[in-house]
């Protein structure tokens, strides 16, 4: 793989993961049209890095706050005496990432073989991104909402984070499916966002080092890699701040267009080829 491809696929992990079309899927369109070969799923899971640091970018100060406020929740945990209306909006947002975190971790765990599979099929791809597609059309229908991070709860958190989980397929959006949960869950618009975005981090992380015991098999330089890493970051950065906007303005669904038009095309390709 070349710098070039790196750079590539690198803008693409960046659009992609953050608009609700699916980045996996997309980066294994990408490398089976262009022949490019990134040895397995590990160069995958060093984009995700990448878009992780934008995650870091955008909501910085949130992040700090919420680095603030783990003691105190860690206090009223120890104390028993806490429950859904004594927490601060940070301490409840902690306490539903790690919620959320485990139907991921689980579902990751249990069907990795499984999903690293799906990475070689775009049949596969091209079926998920229809259904990612009417995920995101039922979508529009979630007008009642009204949550914001302190009135959620445990059972949202592990709808969510269920969703997350089976976003883990190649073609199945991780924004697109954990915004659908969160909405369908009642949350407000921009909570939704944020959640969704902050709860892919342990995920992320979680899948890196996980993955770490691989880099001494990966052929690829160092340089290669950075490149990729550092174009994700950067075009991540800026895809955060558009779809924040597209939300809010609640043409969300829209994006169903062109997971149903991408899905098609892909099916009808490798049936004709």
């Amino acid at each position: 793989m070349s710098i070039t491809d790196s750079i590539l696929l690198g803008i693409i992990q960046g659009i992609t993961e953050f608009l609700p079309i699916s980045s996996s899927g997309h980066l294994v369109i990408l490398q089976d049209l262009m022949g490019i070969e990134t040895q397995g799923v590990f160069f995958e899971v060093v984009l995700h890095f990448g878009t992780l640091v934008s995650i870091f970018l955008v909501y910085y100060s949130d992040i700090s706050e919420m680095f603030k406020e783990a003691f105190g929740l860690f206090n009223k945990m120890l104390k028993a005496r806490f429950n859904g209306t004594q927490l601060t909006e940070y301490e409840s947002l902690i306490l539903y990432i790690v919620a959320g975190s485990i139907p991921t971790a689980f579902i990751g765990f249990v069907f990795e073989d499984y999903f690293e599979k799906m990475f070689s099929s775009t049949h596969f791809v091209g079926l998920m991104l229809i259904i990612t597609g009417f995920m995101l059309m039922l979508s529009r229908r979630f007008v009642n909402l009204h949550k914001n991070f302190e009135n959620m709860s445990l059972f949202d958190a592990i709808v969510i984070g269920s969703f997350q989980g089976l976003a883990i397929a190649p073609g199945i959006s991780r924004a697109g499916s954990t915004i659908f949960a969160s909405l369908f869950r009642g949350l407000k618009r921009e909570k939704a966002v944020k959640y969704s975005f902050l709860l892919s981090v342990p995920a992320v992380l979680g899948a890196n080092v996980f993955k770490l015991k691989e880099i001494t098999q990966i052929d690829i330089k160092p340089m290669v890699l950075i490149a990729g890493v550092l174009t994700a970051a950067v075009s991540g950065y800026v895809v955060i701040k558009v779809l924040t906007k597209i939300l809010k303005q609640g043409k969300f669904y829209l994006f169903s267009y062109y997971c149903w038009l991408l899905g098609i095309t892909i099916i009808l390709m490798k049936i004709l080829d």
